[in-house]
């Protein structure tokens, strides 16, 4: 194992701990293989899945290895041809009995922090669905909750309007100006302190870095 291997390995017992005491589920994978099979044991066959924008799971594989196991119902929003099929995706993750996402950053405490433009993630990650699994790489992880904000805004955001071509000031300096921009993203900030009804949220990191 490298340095950073090991300190995530042993920083991650410690956000464990911190997410019991919040009434999450978690677990701690070494690699990424590891972590897609994590998420398809805790899902059982048959059930109801979808997920948001989160580019961590499209780019680790996760997304592609639940549709192509042909074990789930698989509600997938990027095949939406049509905004009115897209938004149908978007309501039935309400109904889903597990919704997949990440996060934008996270504290060492436990408190997770998300920013969203639709407010369709936050909105899943809130209410509706019966399991959330959020699989978040170690480079997510802030030390408190105000550099986990600072993290989302200044780091993800800029990131994301760039990927998405979005006409911002993040888009055109790489820097957030705290704006209100048409295409602003950062239209819903969503913290996250405790899983409620308890276990309802499951916490999957990963020592290996994933997404924005």
């Amino acid at each position: 194992m490298t340095p950073t291997e090991i300190r995530n390995e042993r920083l991650a017992k410690k956000i464990m701990k911190n997410l019991t005491r919040r009434h999450f589920e978690s677990y701690f994978c070494k690699n990424t293989a590891e972590a897609i099979h994590k998420v398809m044991q805790l899902m059982p066959q048959g059930s109801t899945v979808t997920w948001g924008g989160s580019m961590t799971l499209r780019d680790m594989g996760l997304t592609q290895a639940v549709k192509q196991s042909g074990h789930y119902t698989v509600y997938d929003r990027d095949e939406a041809t049509t905004p009115q099929a897209k938004r149908q995706c978007y309501l039935k993750a309400f109904d889903c009995d597990y919704y997949l996402t990440s996060v934008n950053a996270m504290s060492e405490d436990g408190v997770l922090v998300n920013i969203d433009g639709n407010g369709n993630r936050v909105a899943a990650i809130t209410w509706g669905p019966k399991r959330v699994i959020m699989v978040v790489g170690m480079n997510k992880v802030a030390a408190s909750v105000e550099a986990a904000l600072m993290r989302a805004r200044h780091t993800a955001a800029p990131i994301n309007t760039a990927r998405m071509q979005l006409d911002t000031p993040c888009t055109r300096d790489g820097a957030c100006h705290n704006c209100n921009a048409e295409h602003c993203i950062c239209n819903y900030v969503h913290f996250m302190r405790n899983s409620y009804p308890a276990g309802r949220h499951i916490v999957i990191l990963v020592n290996e870095p994933w997404g924005y």
